[in-house]
């Protein structure tokens, strides 16, 4: 089977993990001793794609947890669910990062390293056929943005041929949580764009404002809003998990989704969103889950994807849907709305469908979408990034631990690049330059050494 690994870095991360375990497990039928209690045997048949059977058929999370702190890991450890998990998976340490990408990554991270690629050679070995590694962390504080990408860049060395997901939580618009949160998030954002597949981006902006407007909470507190995440996160694995009658792998949805390998980071969206209360008061159709999909209010990071073009999209569907009917809506959205999507990627929507619904619901949709609107996103942390950089401010926190300051100009640059390349794509149409060389018969030689230049360009763009 193609299994995944799933590695939670930091406090976020683990908090995340732990939303998304209570999800999985009550969609696949386990106990919280890892029994199979389920009614429908197709609950139970793919669940080693998360899960490791062991003895007396008793189900194990594949998970390795990591906190440079003890913290969250004990509260895990002692909340329902935390018999499920080996105790050997869960590894922490006792100083913290504080706050400082530069510890999680060169110092307090880099001690823990060794023991924590152990268990994870050790599970990968156990596996008959691992599809990849879903790593969950934040980018604001120390553990999950330096240890985060520590490591990203170990297991892209010893896993080169493995796909790796992240799902990744960016500083908030409206609250810091610490002054050096730009720092945290532009050196994140550096590794990620090198040794990451698929970044699904979040934030608590936007999952505050669906719990608020749509999901009608009135104070919502993290476990709402991990709760969301976690929605996200089973939706975009469950053609693995379950039989559907179009299935989707990790693999095929990059192949899908990726148009450019640096281009990776999608907007993520569910549906559908309403409140408990009106739930009883609705027929949810296939229309309204794409209507709701494809909302700028129901985006789970704070971006207006109004504002780009989508490169590519993903529409998860799960329940009794008809597969005709939700390629139809899709078809339809898109040719009703072509202004949103670039016009030289045609069929850029790929359609998965699940026969099993999740939890409590008869239908569900997951979105994801590849949309060159993410680029404000990186401009906000790149304008904050430069505003303290600039007078050098709080460095040497960073140089204490290690730290070259190269490395700040380094990824400021890189994540600079990132921002005009979403721009160069949103931007560029059909007949554009490099398409424009073959018009005026650049294969046939006709108009001399430029049209080479062009060939070579938009190879170099391919690959």
């Amino acid at each position: 089977m193609r299994e995944i690994l799933t590695l939670q870095i930091g406090q976020c991360g683990n908090q995340i993990g732990a939303a998304f375990w209570e999800n999985i497990i009550q969609e696949h039928g386990i106990d919280a001793d890892g029994k199979f209690v389920g009614h429908n045997s197709n609950q139970i048949e793919r669940a080693n794609v998360y899960f490791t059977e062991a003895t007396n058929k008793r189900y194990v999370p594949r998970v390795v947890a990591v906190d440079l702190e003890p913290g969250v890991l004990n509260s895990i450890r002692e909340s329902k669910y935390g018999r499920l998990f080996r105790p050997e998976s869960m590894v922490s340490a006792n100083n913290g990062a504080g706050n400082n990408w530069a510890k999680g990554f060169y110092t307090e991270g880099a001690e823990l390293l060794d023991s924590v690629l152990d268990i994870i050679r050790h599970d990968v070995e156990n596996c008959d056929l691992l599809s990849g590694f879903q790593l969950c962390h934040s980018i604001g504080g120390g553990t999950g943005s330096g240890m985060g990408s520590l490591m990203l860049q170990k297991i892209r060395e010893e896993y080169p041929d493995r796909m790796v997901s992240t799902f990744t939580v960016m500083p908030s618009q409206s609250s810091s949580e610490a002054v050096i949160e730009p720092y945290n998030s532009v050196l994140s954002i550096h590794h990620l764009i090198e040794n990451s597949d698929m970044t699904f981006c979040l934030d608590n902006d936007a999952l505050t404002r669906i719990c608020l407007d749509s999901l009608k909470i009135k104070s919502p507190v993290h476990r709402d809003l991990n709760s969301l995440v976690a929605k996200v996160m089973s939706g975009v694995t469950t053609s693995l998990r379950f039989p559907g009658q179009l299935n989707a792998d990790m693999r095929k949805l990059a192949v899908n989704m990726v148009p450019f390998p640096r281009l990776h980071f999608l907007l993520s969206g569910i549906a559908p969103l309403t409140g408990v209360q009106a739930m009883s008061y609705r027929n949810i159709t296939v229309p309204d889950l794409c209507q709701q999909m494809y909302g700028a209010q129901n985006m789970l990071v704070n971006t207006d994807p109004r504002h780009g073009r989508y490169l590519t999209c993903a529409t998860m569907f799960r329940g009794k849907v008809s597969l005709k009917e939700c390629e139809d809506t899709i078809s339809s959205y898109t040719a009703k709305n072509q202004s949103s999507f670039v016009e030289w990627i045609p069929n850029s929507t790929q359609i998965a469908v699940c026969d099993v619904p999740p939890v409590d619901m008869d239908i569900a949709a997951t979105f994801l979408g590849n949309n060159t609107a993410i680029q404000e996103t990186f401009c906000r942390f790149g304008e904050q990034f430069s505003k303290i950089f600039k007078r050098k401010a709080f460095i040497h926190w960073f140089t204490d631990e290690g730290m070259d300051e190269m490395e700040f100009t380094e990824a400021e640059s890189n994540i600079n690049d990132l921002i005009n390349e979403y721009k160069q794509y949103q931007d560029a149409g059909v007949e554009d330059e490099e398409y424009a060389a073959y018009d005026e018969g650049g294969y046939e030689g006709e108009a001399g050494g430029g049209d080479d230049m062009h060939v070579d360009e938009h190879a170099d763009d391919e690959y």
